[in-house]
């Protein structure tokens, strides 16, 4: 059911499922995608007593900004703040938290910072917090060429481009990110529609420029980004998953981020699945969360 909840700076449109005193579990979507990602996963869950909230990021579908003053911001840090400020309205004081891409890196932020509110993490991509500092560093070139999509929003072509033709140049990625997954066009269609939000190329373009030190961040997140700054590691307990068909970055890309992870910890690595993992592999995606309700139970 689409519920909608208020926060000092959202009005976050979220997705319920699942007996409303059971253990919570929130699922966090990433770019380019919304929680349609989760459909097949929330069923597994709600079936095994989980409450599942699944929220709309912001500049993603429903969830609006409530004042026009606010800095449409998408840096890590606003991204770790509202699930905070989400878990706080729905008067929620420790849920398991699963995410990938940007989901994946508030889950994470709030891992890291607020342990207490984590219950348990299950990430994709292991660690997802930005090292902004060593950002302009380049790296090989097999790593930057994935990355192009991300030079080309720090210029205002790259803006104008996503402005006028965000569903095919979301569609691209979806296409690029995970070359095995052949999804239908009705399938893209649903997500696609959250990419009309009036402030999603704010966010997303703010987002890109942000992480590589290019523009400035919210004021109000500027304690949070500097204890990120420090890569905190994750002391709670983790499953990270990764996709060895992973378009944005293989696993290869991600040797040594498992030492950030200081409670216990376990990777697992599927064949042949993508960048968009919840929709690809629903099943491995929802076991995580179930495995990981059993470690902490």
């Amino acid at each position: 059911m689409l519920k909608r909840v208020e926060t000092s700076l959202l009005d976050i449109a979220y997705d319920e499922q699942g007996d409303s005193g059971g253990w919570p579990v929130v699922l966090l979507h990433g770019f380019p995608y919304d929680i349609h990602a989760y459909d097949e996963v929330v069923p597994r869950l709600a079936s095994r007593g989980a409450r599942v909230i699944t929220p709309y990021l912001r500049g993603y579908g429903p969830t609006r900004f409530l004042s026009p003053e606010t800095p449409r911001s998408g840096q890590q840090a606003a991204l770790g703040a509202d699930l905070v400020a989400l878990l706080d309205a729905l008067q929620i004081d420790q849920a398991v938290l699963a995410g990938y891409d940007w989901g994946g890196r508030a889950a994470c932020i709030v891992a890291a910072l607020h342990p207490q509110r984590a219950r348990g993490l299950v990430s994709v991509n292991g660690y997802n917090i930005q090292q902004i500092a060593t950002a302009l560093e380049p790296a090989e070139p097999e790593k930057e060429y994935r990355l192009w999509y991300q030079y080309y929003l720090h210029g205002e072509r790259g803006r104008a481009g996503l402005t006028q033709n965000r569903r095919e140049f979301c569609r691209l990625l979806w296409s690029l990110w995970s070359p095995t997954w052949r999804f239908d066009n009705d399938t893209y269609v649903r997500s696609a529609a959250s990419f009309d939000n009036p402030d999603f190329v704010e966010v997303v373009v703010h987002s890109y420029r942000h992480r590589f030190g290019l523009v400035d961040g919210d004021p109000r997140f500027e304690d949070i980004e500097r204890h990120l700054a420090a890569m905190p590691p994750i002391t709670v307990p983790t499953i990270t998953l990764e996709g060895d068909a992973d378009g944005v970055l293989p696993p290869a890309g991600r040797a040594g981020n498992s030492q950030r992870f200081t409670a216990r910890h376990e990777n697992r690595v599927i064949p042949n699945i993508g960048h968009n993992f919840p929709q690809e592999a629903p099943e491995t995606f929802a076991q995580a969360i179930l495995d990981m309700n059993g470690w902490t139970a």
